[in-house]
């Protein structure tokens, strides 16, 4: 390898893409070709930089196995950064593999790490966490070790281990700090704001107030009763019951905590449940069978005693009832929450991490952008999708400084 080659290397590690482009950016040859592909993919020219590893990994010869498997592992993160979720998962397994039986056990637990990060996306935790498990983080660079308790914290964020979470973010900021590159570092940063955001609303006996992730967290430990909207669940003492596949009996439990320790009306729950603006005789009696359902599946934790004018929820325990639902709520949330993260998605991408079909994501989209909720470029199969930058900033304000030579 040649002093340009490694001194280009040098500069992408420290996250210096400008630096490395310097060096390499008139060169054809295989490696080149790869360092200014990952360097573009660091100034978030993705497409380029997809097309640029793809020539590499071609360029790279029958005995430069690691190589090509580096180039394929690059190009996967490339992939999940811009949100191509069906690229070939068996293709980086592969990449794995090669690496793991060449000695290139740091490339290979980043391929690993990658293919983490995507089953998070798809809310795949059990899968997710058993791979998480084999990784042993002691021996990796600086930079690694930060991107592996990336990792880490948001598993912890989504099992709602607060603990954990902060505990992984201050490692990986403490490695980023090694590492000094500035994006990751960055990144860590905003990973741990996370933490100190609105999590979720609490509603109790008709008032409202927001709950950081911590607060969440000692919430469901307790032993009161808690019906969770965000997840579609009903928390007791050491008990859970799962409404997630039920939307009509958890739109009737949902109506009852809110109005604990008072009653419901029929025509209230009807409209609830069925949205129906009229009930007749056929909402009422349907009313009585959902009702019964609701009753057998809630029978280890409360009762639906029936009152004059129509239902009440009744806790087995002496304690209250509480709804915690998520601290923004319209009809497309699930859409905005993967917009939130600020990449850009592709309609396809979205309807393979919410398990909905292609045809009802692009109709949310389509909602949210009349809305001007969401914004959209590109056409066809390259249009993408993302909310729209934070107002009130000039965008000039959001831009780097002065580049070298301007």
């Amino acid at each position: 390898m040649d002093s340009l080659i490694t001194a280009a290397a040098r500069a992408l590690a420290t996250g210096d893409p400008l630096g490395a482009l310097k060096r390499v950016a008139l060169r054809e040859d295989a490696p080149s070709l790869a360092l200014r592909g990952i360097a573009m993919a660091q100034l978030g020219d993705f497409a380029r930089a997809k097309l640029l590893l793809r020539r590499a990994a071609r360029g790279f010869g029958p005995r430069e196995a690691v190589a090509r498997a580096r180039c394929i592992v690059a190009e996967a993160e490339i992939a999940l950064a811009s949100r191509d979720l069906s690229w070939p998962v068996k293709a980086l397994e592969a990449a794995r593999l090669t690496l793991l039986s060449h000695g290139d056990r740091v490339n290979a637990a980043h391929a690993r790490n990658i293919e983490i990060r995507r089953l998070l996306l798809f809310g795949r935790l059990d899968d997710a966490e058993a791979l998480l498990a084999e990784l042993d983080p002691a021996p990796f660079p600086p930079a690694s070790r930060a991107a592996h308790e990336l990792v880490v914290a948001g598993m912890a964020i989504r099992r709602l281990q607060t603990k954990r979470a902060r505990a992984a973010l201050a490692l990986a900021g403490h490695a980023a700090g090694v590492a000094q590159i500035p994006a990751l570092m960055a990144e860590v940063e905003s990973a741990a704001r996370v933490l100190d955001r609105p999590a979720a609303r609490l509603i109790e006996r008709g008032e409202q107030r927001l709950l950081r992730l911590e607060e969440v967290e000692a919430l469901l430990a307790s032993p009161g009763f808690v019906v969770d909207a965000c997840r579609h669940l009903v928390h007791g003492a050491q008990t859970v019951v799962s409404l997630a596949t039920r939307p009509i009996l958890f739109a009737l439990v949902r109506r009852l905590g809110e109005a604990w320790p008072a009653d419901v009306s029929r025509s209230a729950l009807i409209a609830d449940a069925f949205r129906a603006k009229h009930a007749d005789e056929s909402h009422r009696a349907r009313l009585r069978v959902e009702l019964g359902r609701l009753r057998a599946m809630l029978r280890p934790l409360a009762d639906v005693s029936a009152t004059k004018r129509g239902f009440a929820l009744v806790p087995r325990q002496a304690c209250d009832v509480v709804v915690l639902a998520p601290p923004v709520e319209e009809r497309h949330a699930s859409v905005l929450a993967l917009l939130a993260d600020g990449e850009s998605w592709s309609s396809s991408a979205l309807s393979m991490a919410l398990g909905a079909s292609p045809r009802t994501v692009q109709r949310a989209l389509e909602s949210l952008a009349e809305a001007g909720k969401v914004q959209s470029f590109g056409r066809g199969p390259a249009r993408r999708w993302m909310t729209p930058p934070v107002p009130d900033f000039p965008s000039i304000l959001l831009l780097p400084g002065p580049l070298p030579g301007d």
